[in-house]
């Protein structure tokens, strides 16, 4: 009796509903599917309204930081309606409410941002004046820096909305993620892709990142079953990054870690928006080191820059 209530137990997946959003939470759907020789209805998706998907007339630094996407599905977890929470790791904040964990994260898709213009195909093709759509403020700052002549203003929606603003006129260009993309099976929208040395990915850009309850024992036994312990491992040195920085999404920061033959290596850099100023370090260790690592790295970072650096960004 007790194997059968185990073999048929519902394992509830919240998500927000967004289309890159349902791609992805689909992903960890059919991987614990697969791992547990189940249907996928074992996994019912749960789809949840975020304030940042409600909010589409301002950025999320002025309407309050990245936790907007993350708020609602994590108070769910808490009511314990639904078992575990699917993120994009670059929308998770630094600071977990308390009684939540990131768990597991599936393997990174490639990192990179891509640029798409609706006549240049790069961004040293566009005329001075020219102007570029963007969110991101860390994007913001790494354009302003390759081109100091272009204008950079902000543009909201999900990834098929932004798009449609290029494609309408909205901007000249605009900057996605190449994991996006490529999940959502829309690769051929990118005029080109940004080399990671020349334009550094956001801490968690291409993880999916899987947030559980830290006292539910069985759930997060299970999800120990698909995370991918490099992915885990390079996440966890770009958050202790980000969390000695006190990263928001008022701050330009980018921090990236890769992981080969057994060694990690970290790239960290801040930024002031108009990307006139700009910090880098990197870091190399064991992969036991990794939170270390990216601890240091932001360490360095705030002494290179100086005290009243970020205070000035923010």
């Amino acid at each position: 009796m007790v194997q059968a209530a185990q073999t048929t137990a519902v394992t509830r997946i919240g998500t927000r509903g967004s289309p890159l959003a349902l791609a992805q939470a689909r992903m960890v759907q059919a991987q614990l599917a697969a791992a547990r020789g189940l249907e996928v209805e074992h996994f019912p998706l749960t789809i949840i309204r975020t304030t940042g998907d409600v909010i589409q007339d301002r950025t999320l630094a002025e309407a309050g930081g990245k936790g907007l996407f993350t708020k609602e599905i994590e108070e769910a977890l808490l009511r314990r309606t639904i078992d575990l929470a699917v993120h994009s790791a670059k929308d998770v904040p630094t600071v977990l409410p308390d009684g939540l964990v990131l768990t597991a994260v599936l393997p990174r898709e490639d990192p990179r941002d891509v640029f798409i213009g609706r006549s240049a195909k790069f961004l040293h093709e566009l005329a001075p004046g020219a102007v570029v759509g963007t969110a991101s403020l860390r994007r913001q700052a790494l354009v302003k820096r390759l081109r100091s002549d272009i204008e950079v203003v902000p543009i909201r929606g999900n990834v098929e909305t932004r798009l449609r603003k290029l494609k309408e006129g909205a901007v000249d260009a605009t900057l996605l993620a190449l994991a996006g993309l490529k999940r959502l099976g829309l690769v051929e929208a990118a005029s080109s892709i940004f080399p990671v040395e020349e334009f550094l990915p956001a801490v968690g850009q291409g993880v999916v990142a899987i947030e559980t309850r830290a006292d539910d024992r069985s759930t997060r036994a299970l999800l120990e079953t698909i995370n991918h312990a490099e992915t885990f491992t390079a996440l966890v040195a770009e958050r202790a990054f980000l969390a000695v920085l006190d990263g928001s999404c008022r701050t330009p920061i980018a921090g990236h870690a890769t992981v080969a033959q057994g060694r990690l290596t970290f790239h960290g850099l801040i930024a002031k928006p108009d990307g006139r100023e700009s910090f880098a370090c990197v870091r190399e260790g064991a992969l036991s080191e990794a939170g270390a690592l990216g601890h240091d790295a932001g360490l360095e970072l705030k002494r290179q820059a100086g005290a009243d650096f970020l205070k000035a960004v923010l």
